[in-house]
């Protein structure tokens, strides 16, 4: 049997960080009414809830603010009422009433009609990331504060620009985008007219059931109860600490160090799988690993090039030997577990049939490349192996490890040639990634849209037409079969080898119970976590 040392090609150590002061030194068990995590905590660049766009800042700002709805955990192709209490649409479904249920910020204000409007327009006019997601709807700068309207301190209303599908609008809304912030304290803190962002992305001014104390970037997180919000249990603060090693994560929570390991590889998970003290919670999530190749360099530019580096991966063999408990072999860019997931992989490790494709490209000899990727594990690891893959092609690959946001925030700027990353589904509709993966109508460097699909200058108008359809189409049967036929499309004609789909694992002290993993990453939930 081949071991996974044998697998790969040599093994890089990652260093240890430290946390927050609050937490210098280990506890000989940590005390009950604080919750220690362990977890990689380099995705994220941003803790204002309409500018955060990375999957554990995600996490974070869900524990800090609430929404008008959340994907249901157990059934996330429903939503559940948060701040609003119930909502209705017009008959010609433009316009989309909300009630408000009550509620408290951390500052003890209840949150009002014109705390909600305000927070959703203050997204549209920030237009950062994550603003698509709702400016679909037709909601510009410019027309924001008269279509999205508190009548009173208990009712909004949303007026989109065509008739919509009231399922879709609130799946939209469930996204952390959808946040509510409290309009006083945000507007207290604001700074040349930037609505408080500045001071948001270190702050925060939610109604969730935890406020910010602290965030030291690549080091810690320090969250406190609010004392006004929906939380029941016996926790006054959770600590997250940055631990990027695996083993020390696992060593720390045998020890008593920590109540939760959040990125166990599979060689650890294993071995707790027989621990008594530890329980294992687990949950397959909307986040895919996968391959970006950049068109702005000339050789990935080649079709025959995206479908060379598909054909010589050893998915399986990656799988078996990395990442057996923590990823699944998967190619569509849509997640298993969304309405009309293609689940077909129809590409397996051809070398021959690859090098033939590198030398209809005209590229018989090869070429050099940079492959970034995260330093967390497993990504050097995989890496290691797409290496040793692609060169038995005649792609001679570099490596470059950074920091995840590292990472990101190059490929955000289209700095990279090849960039190996994950991508988080953020909300619960197929439209959520056709539209980053295939929609991108503008691809000139200053375009006021840049979806994922922008970041490696892909523009395709046939697929962007052909995701439109799909996604405007009234008929739900004849919708999933359109979503279908263009992940099949994608997977043969883009240049991103999606490679793996991520089962989630957290191992927690048998002391600590109620901690939910979600399907999407503002599923992560402590609302529920408490300690014996």
């Amino acid at each position: 049997m081949v071991s996974r040392r044998n697998f790969l090609i040599g093994g890089a150590a990652v260093p240890f960080l430290s946390y927050l002061e609050l937490a210098e030194t280990a506890f000989a068990a940590t005390p009950k009414d604080i919750l220690v995590v362990a977890q990689q905590l380099d995705n994220m660049t941003s803790l204002d809830p309409h500018e955060g766009f990375e999957a554990v800042g995600g996490e974070m700002i869900s524990n800090m603010y609430q929404k008008l709805v959340r994907a249901n955990s157990d059934n996330p192709d429903t939503v559940t009422p948060v701040i609003a209490a119930s909502w209705e649409a017009d008959a010609d479904n433009k316009v989309f009433t909300f009630k408000l249920a009550d509620a408290k910020f951390a500052s003890g204000a209840a949150v009002t009609a014109d705390d909600v409007a305000f927070s959703l327009q203050r997204a549209i006019k920030m237009n950062k990331s994550p603003a698509f997601i709702i400016n679909q709807f037709g909601f510009t700068a410019d027309n924001v504060e008269a279509r999205i309207v508190a009548k009173d301190a208990k009712t909004v209303t949303l007026t989109t620009e065509t008739p919509t599908a009231i399922s879709f609008l609130l799946f939209c809304l469930s996204a952390n985008i959808g946040a509510i912030v409290e309009k006083k304290t945000v507007l207290e803190n604001e700074v040349n007219g930037d609505l408080g962002n500045a001071w948001l992305q270190k702050n925060s001014a939610g109604s969730g059931p935890f406020k910010l104390q602290a965030w030291k970037a690549s080091e810690s997180i320090a969250l406190t109860l609010n004392e006004h919000g929906p939380y029941k249990g016996n926790l006054k603060r959770v600590i997250i600490r940055h631990v990027v090693d695996p083993s020390s994560q696992m060593l720390m929570l045998q020890k008593g160090d920590v109540d939760i390991a959040r990125d166990l590889t599979s060689e650890q998970l294993k071995a707790l799988q027989s621990d008594e003290n530890v329980t294992l919670v687990r949950k397959q999530i909307a986040s895919l690993v996968l391959i970006s190749l950049n068109q702005n360099n000339a050789n990935l530019a080649k079709p025959q090039v995206w479908q060379a580096v598909k054909w010589a991966l050893d998915y399986e063999g990656m799988q078996k030997n990395i990442v057996p408990l923590t990823h699944v072999v998967h190619q569509s860019m849509e997640p298993a577990g969304f309405p009309g997931t293609v689940t077909d992989t129809p590409f397996k490790q051809n070398v021959e049939k690859a090098k033939a494709l590198m030398a209809e490209a005209g590229l018989a000899d090869g070429f050099d490349i940079t492959l970034d990727h995260y330093a967390a594990q497993p990504y050097p690891d995989l890496a290691q192996a797409i290496q040793a893959n692609l060169g038995a092609i005649g792609i001679r690959v570099k490596l470059q490890s950074a920091e995840n946001r590292q990472v990101l925030t190059k490929m955000r700027a289209r700095g990279h040639e090849m960039a190996l990353s994950a991508w988080g589904t953020d909300y619960f509709d197929p439209n959520s990634n056709a539209e980053v993966f295939c929609i991108n109508k503008d691809n000139s460097d200053d375009a006021k849209k840049k979806p994922f699909a922008w970041r490696s200058s892909f523009k395709n108008d046939d697929l962007a037409a052909k995701a439109e359809a799909a996604r405007d189409e009234k008929d739900p049967a004849k919708r999933l079969e359109l979503y279908e036929a263009l992940q099949r499309e994608f997977m043969e004609n883009s240049p991103f080898a999606v490679m793996f789909q991520t089962t989630k694992t957290a191992a927690c002290r048998k002391n600590t119970t109620g901690f939910q993993l979600g399907v999407l990453s503002e599923g992560n939930s402590y609302l529920e976590t408490s300690k014996a």
